[in-house]
């Protein structure tokens, strides 16, 4: 455990929808503001490893580990500006990062019999679960005679790099500290709603993420 911070950027994103004059016409806006969000909290990892020996000294690590608590972003708000220049706001969004998964390798250097320095390279995955708008200008977004906006689970992808250091404390128990930062590439989804006439809204986004950790812990060596 310790403490874990996940960015969250293009968080915008654009609201398009169909006129409401019967022509059948589509519009889009871009969504302002509500661009990067950060969600922070304490984790909880649990991870399994092997190391193989390459000599005395050098060691070469496989290992997996995953996240068992979920962090979320406060509520933020987007907003579009039509061309006679009003803004509408729409709030009650929120994005939730849970279920990291890392597969990586952690080459590593004995210091002596006890102590142990590495690095962690890998793969790293996490679900994000966007929780759409509910409000419109401060009120339920019901009362302007639109449904809530929908909520999209995805899958993201990217990469881990860390750095631990191990010392044994006795027999094959054992205390670490790491730091680790894992990068995500972009996800494109679209949250969708409809209005009480029928006409479909739609909130397209494309978000990216990052987060660091910096975990303290203790295993067992068999």
């Amino acid at each position: 455990t310790g403490y874990e911070n996940n960015t969250l950027k293009n968080n915008g994103g654009t609201l398009s929808g169909v006129d409401s004059n019967g022509s059948g016409d589509t519009w889009s806006n871009p969504l302002t503001t509500g661009g990067t969000q950060t969600a922070g909290g304490v984790p909880l990892v649990a991870g399994l490893g092997y190391n193989f020996a390459i000599n005395n000294q050098f060691l070469v690590g496989l290992g997996v580990d995953y996240s068992f608590l979920s962090q979320k972003t406060n509520n933020y708000s987007s907003s579009i500006v039509d061309a006679d220049g009003t803004v509408t706001t729409f709030g009650g969004q929120q994005v939730k990062i849970s279920n990291r998964l890392n597969i990586f390798i952690t080459p590593g250097y004995a210091i002596d019999k006890d102590k142990l320095v590495y690095v962690k390279a890998g793969y790293s995955q996490q679900t994000m679960n966007y929780t759409g708008a509910n409000t419109i200008d401060g009120f339920p977004i019901s009362a302007a005679g639109i449904a809530s906006f929908s909520s999209q689970n995805q899958t993201m992808t990217g990469y881990i790099l860390g750095l631990g250091y191990r010392q044994v404390i006795s027999g094959g128990v054992y205390a670490f500290a790491e730091g680790n930062y894992m990068s995500y590439g972009q996800k494109s989804f679209t949250s969708s709603s409809v209005t009480s006439d029928g006409r479909p809204l739609n909130v397209s986004l494309s978000p990216s993420a990052n987060a660091y950790n910096l975990l303290v812990g203790v295993g067992y060596k068999f």
